[in-house]
């Protein structure tokens, strides 16, 4: 058996249905044979985004991969694999290599070493007979523990070599480990006894697909319930209990609850500091709870560290928590907190949210976009930037797994091959990316790939014909220069791509483009709706 055969056997045998790739790897080949779909991008780093988003809309059961050419192609892809790193998301990269003899010869681009600091696991094949060694050890990373990328590098003259038969591979072992009883007891009696608790829930808590647990417990202590971006979704957020999720925008009653909490509870989170998620306040006893023991007081300091699978602590914590606790707590004075909260931050913000300006207030669009389409049934993602901060706030995401959330790196343009992976993960959801006029320079030619592959996504454009966020830092280029000026006719380049695509500039024609946007998804067509927005630099920030 050839080495190509063997791997695409491999992955067949792992469930792999999907291979995103840019040739030449001639592993995309050795996939077709094995009834593997090949999916080809215009750029690596999308591809690896649309792997990246089949790994997360199936929490980790399904494993996004991704292969492209040794050099160029392994360097392009760096970003992807970086942003997966950065985000915690199970990935298997499969770059071609330079061949053996070469592999360590400067200039050329060795990925199994490049990729090493951000990646789970990195390796290169160096004999056929390891092959299925090499991958019951990547698989074993991808499907255990805290996620991130695996990288099997394949050198480019190893294709004809032969793997001895039969292939001695078997689909590897998914495993599940929990926390210490005794710290067990300790963080049930700290929440039992807490006065102003709030749960934060991070991606930890999709990938162990404990959703009913998480809100098991936050009904059993009457305890409200924030969310890490990549965690939002994880809590119905139109719960009396959920106090919204927060990036570097967020929900009044967010910073609120937390600043006045005396004990903070993680679960399925990192605690990683960014400025594009929530800062947690000074002087609050913190129980981490965490797949990766590496986190622990890692940004934060923890009182109690509660180290495993986000499902089983929370199971052990429920059981621990019922001895003493055993019917739900009146919620209803914390829920009309939590109410009057939002009550009062909404009032703030409606101007926005239903102005009728023109150009559009971008706050108009998504508020109109939200009300529009069955956001149980929808998949949603943001871009980096401004769509990141007007969108997360105050999008609702109900049912788990329904908002695509990111924010550790912010690389422009993601958003697309998110909604694009998702949609292939999720033929049967509405999927969307939010993106500004920015973001779609850095990807947009990728728009192409949806109308080719099949992939009939609805993309959704802000555009105000600037850098808007740049504009406070960069006041001097942009007077005397006008550094920040962005152009273009994203509808049209819609159009000429195949796909749907229209303009929209009165706010009266908002709703109607979105209903004609989702007929043509569910005829098959992608569909880019461009609206023309104000330079809008107000977000929702803590305070405001």
């Amino acid at each position: 058996m050839k080495l190509g055969t063997a791997i695409a056997e491999i992955m067949r045998r792992e469930g792999i249905e999907i291979l995103c790739g840019y040739p030449v790897n001639h592993l995309i080949e050795h996939a077709a044979k094995a009834e593997i779909r090949p999916v080809m991008v215009r750029q690596e780093r999308v591809g690896i985004h649309m792997a990246d988003a089949i790994s997360r809309v199936t929490s980790g059961r399904s494993i996004g991969a991704f292969c492209m050419q040794h050099g160029p192609g392994a360097e392009n892809a760096m970003g992807g694999v970086a942003q997966c790193f950065g985000e915690s998301v199970p990935v298997l990269v499969l770059p071609m290599g330079y061949q053996r003899r070469l592999a360590h010869v400067e200039p050329n681009f060795n990925s199994s070493e490049a990729m090493k600091p951000f990646a789970k696991s990195s390796e290169p094949i160096i004999l056929a007979a390891e092959v299925a060694n090499i991958f019951r050890r990547a698989f074993t990373k991808l499907k255990n523990g805290r996620g991130g990328p695996v990288i099997v590098e394949i050198p480019s003259d190893m294709w004809n070599e032969e793997v001895p038969e039969p292939l001695n591979y078997t689909p590897v072992l998914r495993t599940r480990y929990g926390a210490d009883p005794v710290h067990v007891k300790e963080a049930a009696s700290l929440l039992v006894n807490a006065k102003r608790a709030v749960i934060y829930a991070g991606q930890g808590v999709h990938y162990a697909q404990a959703w009913p647990q998480l809100k098991r417990l936050a009904e059993r202590l009457a305890i409200p319930v924030t969310t890490s971006l990549g965690g939002k979704s994880s809590f119905p957020e139109t719960h009396p209990l959920s106090l919204g999720s927060g990036g570097l925008a967020v929900p009044r009653a967010v910073p609120k609850f937390l600043a006045e909490a005396d004990v903070i509870f993680g679960i399925g989170c990192s605690f990683t500091e960014t400025n594009f998620g929530i800062a947690m306040p000074k002087g609050k006893t913190i129980i981490h709870s965490t797949l990766d023991p590496n986190h622990l007081n890692k940004d934060v300091e923890a009182k109690i560290g509660l180290v495993g699978d986000a499902g089983l602590v929370l199971d052990a914590l429920l059981e621990e928590i019922g001895k003493t606790v055993p019917a739900d707590r009146d919620a209803s004075a914390v829920a009309a907190e939590i109410a009057a909260s939002h009550k009062e931050w909404l009032a703030k913000w409606m101007p926005k949210l239903t102005s009728n300006d023109a150009p559009l207030s971008p706050y108009r669009v998504l508020w109109d976009l939200q009300h529009t389409v069955d956001v149980k049934n929808t998949i949603i993602t943001h871009d980096a930037g401004s769509p990141r901060d007007q969108l997360s706030p105050f999008w609702k995401a109900v049912e788990p797994l329904t908002y695509l959330g990111w924010g550790k790196t912010t690389q422009l343009g993601y958003g697309l091959g998110l909604a694009m992976g998702a949609k292939l993960a999720k033929p049967d959801k509405l999927c969307i990316n939010v993106w500004g006029d920015a973001a779609i320079g850095f990807t947009g030619m990728d728009f192409e790939t949806a109308v080719r592959e099949r992939i009939p996504i609805m993309s959704i454009l802000l555009n105000n014909f600037s850098m808007a966020i740049e504009l406070k830092v960069m006041p001097i280029s942009t007077e005397k220069y006008r550094s920040t000026d962005i152009s273009g006719d994203y509808a049209a380049m819609a159009r000429a791509f195949g796909g749907y695509g229209e303009r929209v500039e009165r706010p009266e024609d908002i709703i109607p483009a979105i209903k004609r946007g989702i007929q043509k998804t569910q005829e098959g067509i992608p569909v880019l709706l461009e609206f023309i927005t104000s330079k809008e630099t107000e977000v929702s920030r803590p305070g405001t």
